[in-house]
């Protein structure tokens, strides 16, 4: 039986990796299969990975509809076994729908791949609609980590050094523009993301810049209320 298999986790926790792996695993079987992406870090039609590896893929634009493209690619005489979609957190509600039919109808596996929520810990629809729907939900077992040395469990956005937490919910990182800034994200505990305290933040405040202030608390939470004194009765 066809599956919609959803593997989601944070940043860093090595989705695209698993996703080319899975295609290299799956085409040396004899298995036959398309790979979707997008917004990837490469640039349109790519697929890639921080550790450096990269493929050609099908840019999902928002008008793509991934029901028409499997039946016009099954009716020109191609098989196909499997999709591998990649950034899929960035797919519309529908898109991940028409995904849902294309295992139901067709038989054709889809792994979808995606981190759950974004920089206001929100989450994307299109994740959101997967973890409706996947008849698997995956959490990758490689661990982010955050600066302090925790399990990182959330995105953080970082314009111009600054941590935000307002803005549009896709913007691309690594980029520069006049409207936005600097856009760079990063991994942060829920602690430190509450705190708000990157790890920019974290070695400004540091006595020694060059480390990480791992047991440094700058980020006190308010005063507790003083305790009334105990008066003892009777």
């Amino acid at each position: 039986m066809a599956e919609l298999v959803f593997f989601t986790g944070t940043m860093d926790c090595g989705k695209s990796t698993l996703a080319l792996q899975m295609d290299h695993n799956h085409a040396a079987r004899g298995r036959t299969g398309l790979i979707f992406s997008q917004h990837d870090r490469a640039g349109t039609n790519m697929l890639s990975s921080r550790l450096g590896l990269a493929t050609g893929a099908i840019e999902v634009a928002d008008e793509l509809d991934f029901w028409e493209v499997i039946v016009e690619r099954a009716t020109a005489g191609q098989h196909i076994d499997y999709l591998i979609c990649d950034e899929a957190q960035f797919y519309s509600s529908s898109q991940v729908e028409q995904l849902a039919r294309v295992v139901d109808e067709m038989e054709i596996d889809v792994f979808a791949f995606g981190i759950t929520s974004d920089f206001r810990t929100e989450l994307f629809p299109g994740s959101k609609r997967l973890v409706e729907l996947a008849d698997r939900v995956q959490v990758l077992q490689v661990e982010a980590l955050c600066w302090c040395g925790r399990r990182a469990t959330v995105n953080a956005r970082v314009v111009d050094g600054t941590m935000v937490v307002e803005g549009e919910q896709v913007v691309v990182g690594d980029v520069a523009t006049d409207e936005v800034g600097v856009v760079e994200y990063e991994v942060l505990c829920r602690r430190h993301y509450m705190r708000r305290m990157t790890s920019h933040a974290a070695r400004a405040a540091s006595p020694t810049p060059a480390l990480l202030p791992f047991d440094l608390d700058v980020c006190p939470l308010p005063p507790r209320p003083p305790l009334l004194p105990i008066t003892q009765s009777d």
